[in-house]
């Protein structure tokens, strides 16, 4: 036997560790709401984070249940190492799920490979991106030049075992496992192989994984704007033009919808044929149970927000709602950085007979975690060049691996 031959049976026998990504086949140009695992490589702006997905600053402070109306929330500076999840729409292109909304303007000293494992913690690989712009010679990159930067989401018709949920694309750190993984996220190792196609439950640092969320769907109507919309459990959603609240959980499934506590220029929010405002409701106890009215969200129609007034029979009257845990803003800056910052870029129980009303802020919480959330202690181990090429670090322990085995078979004969 040659030692070419030998090389290569080597190669087909020796196990590859893969950086793995969920791909979701699918047709058509239906989309759905999801959600980015992302830590910051440097301390940025709320305002620079959405200029570099091209998502509403407002969003990205509701989706993790950052206090909305601290002052200036929009420009407060978050610090490194700071893990958030980032709200994008995911859509069908190429065939498959992917965002590709989201451009970055290259700076000096950037690299495909700087741009994928840096700047976007890992979310997407250095030939991820050279395929999405066709890039011929991924060595040479001109300053200021607009990248695509391809992201990866699943949709999975927004349910996990047929129940509602948003999906977060997030990148494996070093020592993390799939069963922390499932405890962090309250899901369950069996979801999180079923929805990733795992053989085994084995994860490596820069694989990228799909986590099923609960969340609390709606059901506007199609020609609503924001038809489709799913808040994840244990956060917040804003819509309608900034002007609508959005909540789900913690004591159930069901949307909740106010006012949103920012200062905007809304239509009005009153439900018809009532005093009653949006989020707000009656109860009156009787001798069958507690008769409901409430007024509640319909959508965002041609600029004008639907209230629907509901009335309904239950057991007993509700007390006053729970809303999921507001957190101040994180700022602590945990280390200095000599990084540039992205440039930004253009973004796109009641008393009988007694008025519920929706407060427009919910009281802040304590501590510097949402529900689910976790925190980075550094960058992310580099991703694979590919969805599916190994990762730079284990290719190179791989091959001195190949070649060690290679250089004693040939001792040996």
């Amino acid at each position: 036997m040659s030692i070419s031959t030998l090389f290569l049976l080597l190669l087909s026998v020796l196990p590859f560790s893969l950086c793995k990504t969920t791909i979701e086949p699918c047709s058509g140009s239906d989309s759905c709401r999801a959600l980015l695992g992302y830590t910051l490589y440097t301390d940025l702006k709320v305002s620079e984070v959405a200029a570099l997905f091209r998502a509403d600053p407002y969003s990205i402070l509701a989706t993790n249940a950052f206090n909305l109306t601290a002052p200036d929330a929009a420009h407060r500076i978050l610090p490194a190492g700071l893990f958030i999840r980032v709200p994008t729409v995911c859509a069908c292109s190429d065939g498959i799920r992917k965002s590709v909304t989201t451009r970055y303007t290259t700076r000096p000293a950037d690299t495909l490979a700087s741009i994928a494992t840096n700047i976007f913690s890992g979310l997407a690989s250095a030939d991820q991106i050279r395929q999405a712009n066709a890039i011929t010679d991924p060595s040479t990159l001109d300053v200021g030049q607009t990248l695509v930067i391809p992201l990866p989401c699943t949709c999975f018709n927004s349910t996990d075992n047929f129940l509602p949920a948003v999906y977060m694309s997030y990148v494996v750190r070093d020592g993390e496992s799939v069963q922390g993984i499932a405890a962090t996220y309250s899901t369950t190792v069996a979801d999180i192989m079923n929805v990733n196609a795992m053989g085994n439950p084995t994860v490596h640092p820069g694989d990228i994984l799909a986590i099923p969320l609960p969340g609390c769907p709606s059901i506007f109507p199609k020609f609503a704007s924001d038809n489709g919309l799913l808040v994840a459990n244990g956060t917040y959603t804003i819509t309608a033009g900034n002007c609508v609240q959005c909540s789900c959980g913690p004591g159930n499934l069901n949307l909740y919808c106010t006012p949103a506590p920012i200062a905007v220029s809304c239509s009005s929010m009153q439900c018809r044929n009532s005093n009653l405002m949006l989020g707000n409701m009656t109860a009156q106890p009787t001798s069958a149970g507690c008769n409901i009215t409430s007024c509640n969200y319909g959508g965002f129609v041609n600029g004008t927000i639907v209230t629907t007034l509901s009335t309904s029979l239950q057991p007993r009257c509700p007390g006053v709602h729970q809303f999921p845990p507001v957190i101040e803003i994180p700022t602590t800056v945990l280390h200095e950085t000599s990084e540039f910052p992205p440039a930004p870029s253009p973004i796109s129980g009641a008393e009988p007979g007694v008025v519920i009303p929706a407060p427009r802020s919910p009281l802040p919480g304590k501590g510097l975690a949402f529900p689910g959330a976790t925190t980075a202690t550094g960058p992310v181990a580099p991703a694979g060049s590919t969805s599916n090429a190994p990762s730079l670090i284990r290719l190179g322990q791989l091959l001195l691996h190949i070649v060690h085995l290679v250089v004693l078979v040939k001792f040996l004969l």
